[in-house]
């Protein structure tokens, strides 16, 4: 009897199409992030491994949706219609597993619970611990900035947050940008071309 540990995936249908995108996204040096299974909609999430490079190209994600589109056509695991979407995570990742929230530890995170603790549904603040089902949040939104433990099962919802870089004051562009600036615009037709082909693939 072996002893490697399954992850499921909250039903009986989302462990089946586990099953079959496990090889494809290990064929492409990927992992499954999460699989959701609700309204309708089928949503398969694909990651790099942890430590890895960052992002999916869209290349690997069109591939798995062509590869599996033709595996559940085949195996028919999915009862009746819906839709499928396959993913990355994205810049502000859902956060729902154990796992997920493991590899955020550092990284800032919005939290709503299903039901208040000290007052308030929401939490906004650094996820400074995730041990099992238990996660620690100093909570920037407190004066005191204090600690506080969750169980990951008292969470309506939970999502990274993107921390974008401030943008410069008026009056402060730097002089060597605006000269930048000016001569890209002698380029703009070969400029505009080369867009063109990146957004296109």
């Amino acid at each position: 009897m072996s002893d490697k540990h399954v992850t499921t995936y909250g039903s009986s249908v989302a462990d089946k199409v586990a099953a079959l995108v496990e090889p494809m996204a290990s064929a492409l040096g990927l992992e499954i992030y999460d699989i959701d299974y609700s309204g309708g909609t089928l949503k398969v999430v694909l990651d790099t491994p942890p430590g890895g490079p960052a992002g999916v190209s869209l290349d690997d994600l069109a591939l798995v949706t062509r590869q599996l589109g033709r595996e559940l056509d085949h195996s028919d695991p999915v009862p009746g219609r819906y839709t499928l979407e396959v993913t990355s995570p994205g810049l502000e990742r859902a956060l729902r597993r154990p796992q997920h929230f493991a590899r955020e530890v550092g990284k800032t995170v919005n939290i709503r619970l299903h039901a208040a603790v000290n007052g308030t549904r929401r939490i906004q603040g650094e996820l400074i611990a995730a041990n099992g089902d238990i996660i620690t949040v100093r909570n920037s939104e407190a004066l005191d900035l204090s600690t506080i433990d969750l169980n990951i099962a008292d969470i309506e919802r939970a999502r990274t947050v993107f921390e974008w870089e401030r943008a410069e004051k008026p009056g402060k562009s730097n002089p060597a940008k605006k000269s930048a600036a000016k001569k890209k615009s002698k380029e703009s037709t070969t400029s505009e071309e080369a867009n063109t082909e990146a957004n296109a693939s």
